[in-house]
């Protein structure tokens, strides 16, 4: 099977980002993100204890409201991770929306269908400048974790 998912690396430090969503899932593609970029933007009714501490230590902007259209405004790369597929489809269908009045395509990644995925958000590992992404396309996230897993074994062992 041809797998179209080009592995590569992109400076997003200029990228403005929007995760919808305020739990685990959100949480976790929010801290990642911030290791390479500070311009991170959560919507969500609710969020995790976590983000709302980030949020409050200024490290990302909070928006406690439901998701809506014009919140993609200005975004160059979405991130839909709330708990409802219909809410996350919609946000897949906005970023991709195209019309005689607009013509737009962002880049979006959905916590929970991926083949409606532009990219698959990958489990990083992260020394120092050395970072390594690790993917299996959704197919199989437990082995993912466990090359993650032994991937950072071996930069502690490297470290020693």
């Amino acid at each position: 099977m041809k797998n179209s998912y080009f592995p590569m690396f992109v400076d997003i430090s200029r990228f403005r980002i929007l995760v919808a969503g305020g739990g685990k899932i959100a949480e976790r593609r929010v801290k990642t993100l911030l290791k390479f970029q500070t311009d991170v933007t959560v919507i969500a009714p609710e969020v995790t204890e976590e983000l709302q501490k980030l949020a409050d230590a200024g490290k990302l902007i909070l928006h406690r409201k439901m998701y809506e259209e014009k919140d993609l405004e200005q975004m160059d790369l979405v991130f839909a991770a709330t708990d409802k597929k219909e809410v996350n489809q919609t946000i897949v269908q906005d970023c991709a929306r195209r019309g005689e009045a607009e013509q737009r395509h962002i880049l979006v990644n959905t916590a929970d269908d991926k083949d409606a995925c532009d990219f698959y958000f990958p489990a990083v590992v992260q020394e120092e400048e050395l970072v390594v992404g690790i993917n299996s396309g959704g197919a199989d996230p437990g082995r993912t974790r466990r090359v993650r897993g032994r991937i950072e074994q071996l930069f502690r062992e490297e470290t020693l």
